[in-house]
């Protein structure tokens, strides 16, 4: 009988890899009853590594040993053990497939292609999670700044930070720009960003943007004694991307922000990478849900939004929050925010930055969620504000002293005018998309 050379099987036990030499990706997968999903996993593991759907002859034995994928686990939901109902028409199952990291580098377009590659157009198949191993990560350098490296620029060491996003989205001018960006500034928020919608557009263009911005945040700083970083959104074409970055930071510009899904992850990783960028980055959501938003497709959020684009670089990454407008499970919302700040090897933690329809109200929800390590973003929560966005900030600026003082918010507008009225006007959260 012929011994099987058990190191080229697609197959491995879970004990019996080597962790520090393979990236173990996750599946969620449904497939009509008569397809035999343990047997077919292996085909999933080949076909994302050295094989085809057909032997081939340069995939030999040695070529496996090296660099074939392992099934390490097939787990049924629900786990039968004594046959099947007659009602059940699908099973579903998680797989873990080992990826051996050589295979792939330490580089995310790679990373993608073998983890969820061709697979990804096979039927229900979903990436819930990604595990690599530190020889992986330790070839990215992650968030120039992370937490405490922001909280240093603005000088704020506990309380959450307060993120504006200048309204209207697009459509005005740098002049009508600057003196939104003023109010939002004097009224305390830290972080000022443009909308994801508006870039280097043909009449609001990023270098005169800067240029007013820059003036108004330091007219502000002599009259507030507090700093603001201000965003600028820099994505475009490549290498304009480029270009915006470091001509924004020529300016003076102290921040700068990058629709990272839509421009893709190694641009942002080039922008956090590039010594000439020395600013916070900030990564904005947009598209990320075409990637997690099914239950059978795609990439899971936390990946998505929270574990890439830290590894990319990312200071500062926006998220959907479960309050507001957007349609997200808490428990989904609090994973990504993990995924961005928990300890991941040697990488500095992002910040977590929810947001969408955000109000006052929703502060101290979203602090009992996430905690203090945070950035609180909002809107129009700011310039909707009846009183102007100069109130609008404040309201958000007393309701997160509030929550940290241990103080309730009906308490606190008892003694703050703007609260008040930001409370009396959203009572309800906005409508979801």
């Amino acid at each position: 009988m012929q011994v099987p050379d058990i190191e080229s099987l697609p197959v491995a036990l879970p004990d019996g890899v080597d962790y520090d030499e393979y990236i173990i990706g996750t599946y969620l997968v449904s497939y009509p009853k008569k397809i035999p999903v343990p047997k077919m996993a292996p085909a999933l593991a080949i076909e994302q590594s050295t094989g085809t759907w057909v032997p081939v002859p340069g995939e030999t034995p040695e070529v496996r040993r090296q660099h074939v994928a392992k099934v390490i686990g097939v787990y049924e939901i629900p786990d039968y053990e004594y046959g099947l109902p007659p009602q059940v028409e699908e099973r579903t199952y998680v797989i873990q497939i080992a990826f051996p990291e050589v295979n792939i580098g330490s580089q995310i377009p790679m990373l993608l292609t073998t983890v969820i590659g061709n697979i990804s157009m096979a039927g229900k198949l979903k990436l819930i999670d990604v595990r690599f191993p530190k020889k992986y990560v330790d070839g990215f350098q992650g968030p120039k700044f992370g937490i405490p490296g922001v909280r240093q620029l603005l000088g704020v060491p506990r309380r959450p930070l307060l993120n504006n996003m200048i309204k209207p989205c697009t459509g005005y001018t740098p002049e009508v720009g600057v003196e939104l960006f003023r109010a939002a500034a004097l009224g305390g928020c830290d972080i000022i960003k443009d909308d994801e919608l508006l870039a280097d557009a043909s009449f609001n263009r990023v270098q005169a943007r800067v240029k007013l911005y820059m003036e108004a945040e330091r007219q502000v700083y002599e009259e507030t004694g507090e700093h603001t970083l201000y965003t600028v959104n820099v994505s475009d074409e490549i290498p304009q991307v480029f270009e915006n970055a470091r001509r924004a930071v020529e300016l003076g510009c102290n921040a700068i922000m990058v629709n990272f899904l839509a421009v893709g992850f190694p641009v942002l990783r080039a922008l956090a990478e590039d010594p000439a960028i020395n600013v916070p980055i900030l990564g904005h959501m947009d598209v990320a849900g075409a990637f997690y938003e099914s239950p059978w497709h795609g990439i899971s959020s936390h990946i998505v939004l929270g574990k890439l684009p830290r590894l990319a670089g990312a200071d500062i990454v926006v998220f959907p929050a479960p309050y507001g407008k957007a349609p997200v499970l808490p428990e989904k919302f609090v994973n990504v925010a993990k995924n961005l700040s928990f300890p991941l090897y040697n990488l500095k933690p992002a910040f977590p930055m929810p947001s969408g329809g955000i109000t006052p109200a929703m502060v101290p929800q979203v602090i009992k969620d996430l905690g203090t390590e945070i950035v609180i973003g909002s809107g129009g929560g700011i310039h909707a504000h009846p009183h102007g966005p100069v109130a609008g900030a404040k309201a958000f600026r007393q309701a997160i002293d509030a929550a940290m003082q241990g103080r309730s918010l009906e308490d606190a507008a008892a003694e703050f005018e703007e609260l008040r009225v930001a409370l009396e006007t959203w009572q309800e959260p906005f409508i979801s998309f």
